[in-house]
């Protein structure tokens, strides 16, 4: 089986997650699977051969079709793996951070480690954006990432006039280099700007922003 091997299916349709429970080892290919793909098409781009993320994976290209039909299917849960994994840092760093801002800035890097720029690639026109799984992990993301910036807009360490939408534009812009650019050594110029970002979001403010502070809907819909 190759990698080109295409199967029929809606326009946008994404397959649900299996009803049933699976097997140990199947539940282990399955999350080596995603893991895979998330890390290559971060690289690479979504059009990569799913017959390289097979290999990067460890199975073969019969076990990856069999957990996964199509591409789209692919990313459909990719992206609902980065943004669960990206709200679980969300949380764990307001639990485990005493203080708001520090919070905010563990979750800002840890945002990085997860790729969160390669969401917006991903979630190309074929993909069902209104899928009911894909609606409840944004919204768990955008409560989660609200709840860190209202502690620290409540500590009065975050300037007032943001909101989520415009933290997350920032990390995707900041944290997306061009698939294949052959940037070298990117990683040190994230973290570099990454300060400066975080130093602009300080209380109190230097400078009147122009327009409104932006939500997560309002990206989905600008």
């Amino acid at each position: 089986m190759t990698a080109t091997r295409s199967r029929t299916r809606a326009p946008g349709a994404c397959a649900a997650t299996p009803p049933h429970r699976l097997r140990a080892d199947a539940l282990r290919n399955r999350e080596r699977i995603i893991g895979a793909a998330r890390e290559a098409m971060v690289e690479f781009g979504a059009e990569i051969p799913l017959d390289e993320i097979a290999r990067r994976a460890g199975v073969g290209n019969a076990t990856l079709y069999r957990h996964f039909p199509d591409r789209l299917d692919l990313i459909h849960h990719v992206t609902l793996s980065v943004m669960d994994r990206t709200a679980d840092k969300a949380e764990t760093a307001l639990t485990e951070e005493p203080d708001a801002f520090q919070a905010l800035r563990r979750f800002v890097f840890a945002a990085v480690e997860e790729r969160i720029g390669a969401l917006c690639p991903l979630l190309s026109d074929g993909v069902d954006k209104d899928h009911p799984d894909l609606l409840a992990a944004r919204g768990r993301l955008e409560g989660a990432v609200e709840a860190l910036m209202g502690a620290a807009r409540d500590s009065g360490q975050l300037r007032t006039d943001i909101a989520v939408g415009d933290l997350m534009v920032a990390l995707t812009q900041l944290t997306r280099p061009l698939p294949g650019s052959g940037c070298t050594d990117f990683d040190r110029f994230v973290y570099r700007h990454l300060l400066l970002f975080l130093d602009g979001l300080r209380a109190p403010a230097r400078s009147e922003l122009p327009g409104c502070a932006a939500t997560l809907e309002d990206l989905r819909h600008g």
